[in-house]
């Protein structure tokens, strides 16, 4: 199974056992991933305290882990966008001025008065309208 999304839908919705009866069962569970299945559970309200379960118990073997999953949740569609990171307009303005990488401009940002912003702001400014 090449897309790990396969079965979160059959987790939440067919509830077709993948990893059993397969042509080769080993393969069907290397395929798993448990941490993208549990990321993608997350996003549920009825869903979160299983996948955190699973979180708790990452020791368990990937089959284990994943009818857990299949047989404790019930049938219902679970589609979401994935959360993702909004980029920081200060942490970009001093990755640009002192050529940082993000971790280290974020240490920056801590240390930086607002004076100092505006300053860095004033110097970056390249004109125009924006």
């Amino acid at each position: 199974m090449s897309n790990p999304f396969i079965y979160v839908d059959s987790i939440s919705y067919t509830k077709k056992n993948l990893m059993r009866g397969t042509a080769n069962d080993e393969l069907a569970e290397k395929g798993y991933n448990p941490y993208l299945t549990n990321r993608s559970l997350s996003y549920h309200q009825d869903s979160i305290l299983y996948a955190n379960e699973m979180n708790a118990r990452s020791i368990a073997e990937f089959k284990w882990q994943y009818e857990y999953l299949l047989n404790s949740l019930r049938k219902r569609k679970r589609y979401s966008k994935w959360e993702k990171e909004v980029p920081d307009a200060t942490v970009e303005m001093i990755m640009e001025y002192f050529g940082y990488g993000r971790a280290k401009a974020e240490q920056a940002l801590r240390v930086l008065t607002d004076e100092q912003l505006a300053m860095i702001e004033v110097a970056l400014d390249k004109g125009g309208k924006g």
